[in-house]
């Protein structure tokens, strides 16, 4: 599910983010992050089971992307078995990681 308001997009993702569904995680947010009427992109991960690395890389795909035209990129509702992930591959210093969607009004 893609959710647009007035200064962000929020992205949900559900199930599991592996090779199988890379190729489609890495369109759908790619197609977030270039739309023009946002400045924020938020990723909603509280329905994410699992992440593997070609999960993982089509959001270090992502991020990269927003960086380079100048848009936030936030990962929020991230469960501890992902964010393991993300710690030991350090890539929790990378990734603005949220607790949670209630800092909407605060994203941009």
């Amino acid at each position: 599910m893609q959710i647009q308001a007035s200064n962000y997009t929020l992205v949900s993702l559900e199930g599991h983010l592996d090779a199988s569904s890379a190729t489609e995680l890495t369109n759908r947010l790619a197609s977030a992050v270039r739309s023009e009427s946002t400045s924020t992109v938020v990723v909603d991960m509280e329905k994410a089971e699992s992440l593997d690395s070609a999960g993982l890389m089509a959001l270090v795909s992502a991020l990269r992307l927003a960086q380079d035209i100048g848009r936030q990129f936030v990962l929020c509702s991230v469960s501890p078995t992902i964010r393991i992930i993300f710690e030991l591959t350090q890539l929790d210093r990378v990734f603005d990681l949220r607790d949670d969607a209630s800092m909407l009004g605060a994203a941009a």
